[in-house]
């Protein structure tokens, strides 16, 4: 109890109801579950593993029991920000795991598991190293991530399927006989963005970092701008004929158009230049919470779990019990209407959150749901891993307080703050002027005491008078 209770009051919370700190605090218990350790100390004081991968008692850190397609989002954000040290050691463990088994793990319970998609170590380890961390031998991850691009693994899951022709066509295509193609094409963009980001602070050839930093538009390629959304592309450069906003699952990963749209979380600029300009971005994105809940399970052969708990949540097409869709509503940040992003933000928390049994929309998958809602209780959530930037909401508590391992104490306080006063009319940095609708991690990592002002009514000109962008890409395409 000891150690839980020093862990929990690193983030100290008041001005909310018993039920908000009961909820808030099961969360942050689930975000603390995983990863778990998967590593000893011997006699002589060493820090030793068993690999899974070879199966030798190996020196160094290991962990298991992790989904990176998860907990890219918002797990490991919330670890580079309260778990420095412990990112560190996370790294250090991913190098283990590729020397090893030849490959980096994106879901580990305990060895190489045929699980999702995508190939989001790489986010992680951007996001770590960019945001100073160190203490592991970055070299050698960067070698894995570059393997990673190039080819697939022993099992789908681990490296890239469908590498050869992402890398040949700009996406996967629908009608090659590989399955999610559309989420995969997604997924590998936004990891390119991070590798070029990467690549660029580590000194690596231009050449090298042009070519990814392409790659990173290959979002583009499976966006049909005829109807607004994403789909699947056949091989000759035709469109999927079998697709449906809501069909769930086929080009997709337990989701549907209506979800993985908004998934170009690297340049959502370049995603509303997609669309014809941000108000038709943003009425897409309204479209979301007032289209009626259909879908086409057809993939499946069956309402799976996930579509039900669409169903129960009551919210249109919008799907928080599944990962894909957990940082749309914060997208309104950069579309000009922030108070939209504070308007959804508290009706999430309030009421597809809770303290009880059931407490939870849908899955946890190792604590990504609830490091959703700890972030958005604290007012702000990394919809970009790498930037360094954190997208305001609506902070549920009049006071946080987050005592980092550095030894500052990094603070939000949220004035006239209630149940009806869930929107910003003015932000403070340090007494300051605050003109931006965003934080960054060295505000928060100095100790910055950031001061909002709360209202019922929201302050429409709020997303004009600051920045509506928190960053963009440049869409200089001089590289191409």
């Amino acid at each position: 109890a000891n150690l839980w209770n020093k862990e929990l009051s690193r983030i100290e919370i008041e001005g909310g109801s018993l039920e908000q700190f009961r909820t808030f605090y099961t969360a942050l218990y689930r975000v603390l579950l995983f990863p778990r350790k998967f590593y000893e100390i011997n006699a002589s004081n060493e820090i030793i593993h068993y690999s899974p991968y070879n199966g030798e008692v190996i020196s160094g850190y290991m962990f298991t029991d992790n989904g990176f397609w998860d907990t890219f989002r918002a797990v490991f954000p919330f670890f580079t920000i309260m778990y420095p040290d412990f990112t560190s050691q996370l790294m250090q463990g991913l190098v283990n795991t590729y020397k090893e088994s030849g490959w980096l793990p994106e879901w580990a319970s305990p060895g190489h598991r045929d699980c999702m998609v995508g190939s989001n170590s790489a986010i992680n380890i951007a996001d770590a190293y960019l945001r100073g961390i160190r203490g592991y031998d970055i070299e050698t991850l960067y070698e894995a991530i570059i393997k990673n691009t190039n080819s697939v693994g022993p099992i789908r899951s681990v490296g890239r399927y469908g590498a050869e022709y992402y890398n040949d066509l700009g996406y996967v295509p629908y009608d090659v006989g590989i399955n999610e193609n559309a989420a995969r094409t997604l997924e590998y963009a936004y990891a390119d963005w991070s590798i070029t980001e990467l690549g660029a602070a580590l000194g690596k050839p231009q050449k090298e970092v042009d070519l990814f930093r392409k790659r990173s538009y290959n979002y583009t390629n499976l966006f049909d701008k005829e109807i607004g959304f994403m789909r699947g592309k056949n091989k000759d450069g035709s469109w999927a004929k079998t697709f449906t906003p809501d069909k769930w699952g086929d080009a997709f990963t337990e989701g549907s158009s209506w979800h993985w749209t908004w998934c170009v979380f690297h340049d959502p600029i370049g995603l509303a230049n997609s669309f014809g300009g941000i108000k038709k971005m943003r009425d897409r994105l309204d479209d979301v919470f007032t289209a009626s809940p259909t879908f086409n399970d057809s993939y499946y052969g069956q309402q799976i779990h996930e579509i039900t708990e669409m169903l129960v949540g009551d919210m249109g097409q919008y799907a928080h019990g599944n990962q894909p869709i957990q940082h749309a509503i914060y997208l309104y940040n950069w579309l000009e209407e922030p108070w939209k992003t504070q308007m959804h933000a508290r009706e999430i928390m309030n009421k597809l959150y809770s303290s009880a049994p059931d407490g939870l929309c849908g899955d946890e998958d190792n604590g990504q749901t609830s490091a959703w809602y700890v972030f958005s209780a604290m007012g702000f959530y990394p919809v970009t891993p790498g930037t360094g930037q954190y997208a305001i909401g609506s902070p549920l508590f009049r006071n946080i307080k987050l005592h980092l391992q550095n030894g500052n104490t990094f603070e939000v306080k949220a004035s006239n703050n209630s149940k009806e006063n869930i929107y910003i009319n003015a932000i403070y940095n340090n007494n300051l002027s605050h003109n931006k609708n965003y934080i960054t991690y060295e505000d928060i990592m100095s100790g910055s005491i950031f001061s909002i002002e709360m209202s019922s009514e929201p302050n429409i000109n709020l997303g004009i008078k600051q920045s509506s962008i928190p960053y963009s890409m440049s869409h200089d395409k001089s590289a191409d």
